[in-house]
């Protein structure tokens, strides 16, 4: 008998975990809380998917570093206390995560789940045929604005069979648009790759209607998780409850809310922001990805659009567009790639990455047993998303 495996999530994650199960044979149905799939956090991404830089943020010294920050208005980090004991405990745990020793034990698993994440992808794509979501292998510069930053990035190579240092001139030899930007150096991947977030779900969803296997329940918000002794029996759908055999919570940062008892989920949403400004003729875009080191800016190209993406804000629950955060990225982009895109006409958002203390996403089983759990992922969702959902289905199978 066909397993039955109920997915609350219609991002990213979400549809790569139903489309892994599919391929296991699972049914699935897919619940999403919004009318359209891939509508909130996986709808403008950075597009970057970058298997070899999943460092968390907490490390030794980031406290310090993000006190400097704060005092900044263009700040790639902004921090608004509130009264919400959710906030307080992901903060005091992220200090505490702000080790070396931790940072390098989970920096592993982060790497290990990301090229997992890599060798799905290309799985999906040569074996099934997935295509037309912009992806391709451009590699990834990260760039230096300092000696100091750059002397830190020689001396922290993850793969250093796979990454090439370059200096200031080959920087600009590499990437022509790089030609006026103030770089002292910066690190190659040569295999790195870049894609759509949003057509890649896209792409998914439409392999699963297809597979016969996939049910969609869409604008269909999850109010409360039923449970009876030690498993989940129903979902509560506004006045409708659906039962489950088994249940994979896969809502991003909204999942904390469905928590159940003793099941204590340490997820709190960072906000982050695009920029997606269309490329004429006339423009100079880059083709490879480039990530500005100090100002934590990223830039992907996807086909005829410039995704430039950065910032995080620990503001609570607020996803509103804040207009003067996306005005500092729009200026620091004209600074550093002025002849890019046309940015008077990109396209702004706003996202809540669903992020753990550690950096590391939760992946598998409960307390209760016949719930899951793959969530977490922060920025790093679209890069994490095939092997996480891989490794899901397998451990239910």
């Amino acid at each position: 008998m066909t397993q039955r495996v109920t997915v609350i999530g219609g991002g990213v994650v979400g549809l790569a975990t139903a489309y892994a199960l599919v391929r296991e044979g699972m049914s699935v149905v897919l619940v999403e809380a919004r009318d359209q799939l891939a509508s909130a956090t996986s709808f403008a991404n950075g597009g970057q998917l970058s298997y070899r830089y999943v460092a968390p943020l907490a490390d030794a010294g980031v406290p310090w570093q993000a006190l400097g920050w704060l005092l900044r208005g263009d700040s790639p980090l902004r921090l608004r206390l509130r009264l919400d004991p959710a906030q307080w405990r992901w903060l005091l745990q992220f200090v505490m995560a702000c080790r070396s020793s931790v940072n390098r034990r989970n920096a592993a698993q982060l790497l290990d789940l990301a090229l997992h994440s890599q060798a799905t992808l290309e799985r999906w794509r040569e074996d099934d045929g997935l295509s037309d979501f912009a992806w391709r292998q451009n590699g990834k510069l990260v760039a230096f604005r300092s000696e100091r930053a750059f002397a830190h990035g020689r001396a922290h190579l993850l793969d250093p069979d796979r990454q090439r240092v370059l200096g200031a001139s080959e920087v600009r030899a590499l990437e022509p648009a790089l030609a006026d930007a103030p770089f002292v150096g910066g690190v190659l991947t040569a295999d790195e790759e870049v894609a759509d977030c949003h057509r890649f779900c896209e792409r998914l969803a439409e392999r699963l209607r297809a597979s016969g296997q996939c049910r969609f329940l869409l604008g269909s918000p999850v109010t409360r998780l039923i449970s009876r002794d030690d498993q989940v029996v129903a979902v509560q759908l506004g006045r409708e409850q659906v039962d489950v055999e088994r249940l994979v919570l896969c809502a991003g940062h909204r999942s904390a809310g469905l928590a159940l008892p003793g099941l204590r989920l340490p997820v709190y949403p960072l906000k982050g922001y695009s920029l997606t400004a269309p490329i004429a003729t006339a423009h100079r875009a880059p083709e490879i990805s480039i990530t500005d080191y100090e100002r934590k800016i990223v830039y992907a190209r996807l086909d005829q659009r410039l995704r430039v993406a950065a910032m995080v804000d620990i503001v609570g629950y607020d996803e509103s567009v804040d207009a003067r955060r996306l005005d500092s990225m729009r200026r620091q982009a004209l600074e550093t790639l002025p002849q890019a895109a046309d940015y008077t006409k990109a396209v702004e958002w706003a996202g809540m990455r669903p992020a753990t203390p550690t950096g590391v996403p939760i992946i598998g089983a409960s307390a209760y047993r016949n719930l899951w759990l793959n969530l977490g992922h922060g920025a790093l969702g679209f890069t994490l998303a095939c092997g996480s959902g891989e490794r899901l289905a397998r451990m239910l199978c």
